[in-house]
């Protein structure tokens, strides 16, 4: 993609008012939220292939369009309850950069996607402090929809938590 259509693609992608794009999901019953920008695509949960060795999160690799993709579980990742997958489990394909600021692709299994939403970074509160209990630096906000708060996730320090530095430390060397 040139530089023109990715700048072209952004600013289709914010809102008329100067606000950003959220692609917002559900996991056990709380909404939570991504940059669109950040979102490939979405796809109707089929499987993963299993890889050995790998956390309880991570559900394994599938082929998408001659790419291995890494797929995680976000309720086993946030350690919530584990519920089975159904019609409306999706994975949300994005793109992260890792530490090293190379593009990377994940999937996130989610139990639904909600909406997308138009969202100034203004409007975005902080979390409040949960004393060391999670990683804050992921969570790049909150807002509030309808009377309904959504977590705003930071997709990449998200995936650079763990996530990432487990898949790297689990290649076979040569």
């Amino acid at each position: 993609m040139s530089a023109q259509s990715a700048q072209l693609a952004e600013n289709t992608l914010q809102g008329e008012d100067g606000t950003d794009q959220y692609l917002t999901f559900i996991l056990d019953g709380e909404d939570y939220g991504v940059d669109i920008l950040r979102v490939q695509e979405i796809k109707g949960w089929e499987g993963a292939t299993p890889m050995p060795n790998m956390p309880e999160f991570i559900l394994g690799i599938i082929n998408l369009r001659g790419t291995v993709v890494p797929v995680i579980d976000l309720r086993k990742f946030f350690k919530m309850k584990s519920a089975s997958f159904d019609q409306t489990t999706v994975v949300i394909v994005v793109k992260i950069q890792d530490e090293e600021h190379a593009e990377r692709t994940m999937g996130m299994v989610v139990d639904a996607v909600s909406e997308v939403h138009n969202i100034d970074k203004s409007d975005l509160r902080a979390a409040p402090d949960f004393g060391g209990a999670i990683d804050m630096n992921a969570i790049e906000g909150l807002a509030t929809i309808n009377d309904q708060m959504i977590i705003m996730l930071d997709i990449d320090h998200l995936m650079n938590s763990g996530v990432l530095q487990m898949l790297d430390d689990s290649q076979p060397t040569t």
